[in-house]
C-alpha cells in the first residue's frame, strides 16, 4: 500500500501562481505513472496533467497546457504541479494519483489517491 499527500493549495488572485506538491510514501515509485486531477463541486473528476515517473514523459489537458507544469524529484518521491496564470475556472480540489505503469488520463486507471488540496482562484 502507498500513501499520497498533497500540499500547497490556497487562495490566490486570478493571474497568480501556486505550486502543489505530492509526497509519496510506502513504496518505490520509480516505475509509477503519476497524475494530477481536479474536481469542482457538482462536477466529475477532471484530468489535469500526468507524468511517467521513470521516463519523465509529460501530458497535459488542453485547458491547462501552457500554464501548468508537472515535474518530479524521484529521489524524494515528490511530484509537483506548478500552476501559473491561474483563472477562476481552475478553482477545485486538486488530487495527486499514482498507477503502476505508464501514465494515463482516465481517473479509473489510477490505483492510489491523495486526500486533495483546495485551490481557490478569485477574480
Amino acid at each position: 500500500q502507498v500513501q499520497l499527500v498533497e500540499s500547497g493549495g490556497g487562495l490566490v488572485q486570478a493571474g497568480g501562481s501556486l505550486t502543489l506538491s505530492c509526497a509519496a510514501s510506502g513504496r518505490t515509485f520509480s516505475s509509477y505513472g503519476m497524475g494530477w486531477f481536479r474536481q469542482a463541486p457538482g462536477k466529475d473528476r477532471e484530468f489535469v496533467a500526468a507524468l511517467s515517473w521513470g521516463g519523465g514523459r509529460l501530458y497535459y489537458a488542453d485547458s491547462v497546457k501552457g500554464r501548468f507544469t508537472i515535474s518530479r524529484d524521484n529521489a524524494k518521491n515528490l511530484v509537483y504541479l506548478q500552476m501559473n496564470s491561474l483563472k477562476p475556472e481552475d478553482t477545485a480540489v486538486y488530487y495527486c494519483a499514482a498507477r503502476n505503469g505508464i501514465y494515463a488520463t482516465r481517473p479509473q486507471s489510477y490505483d492510489y489517491w491523495g486526500q486533495g488540496t483546495q485551490v481557490t482562484v478569485s477574480s
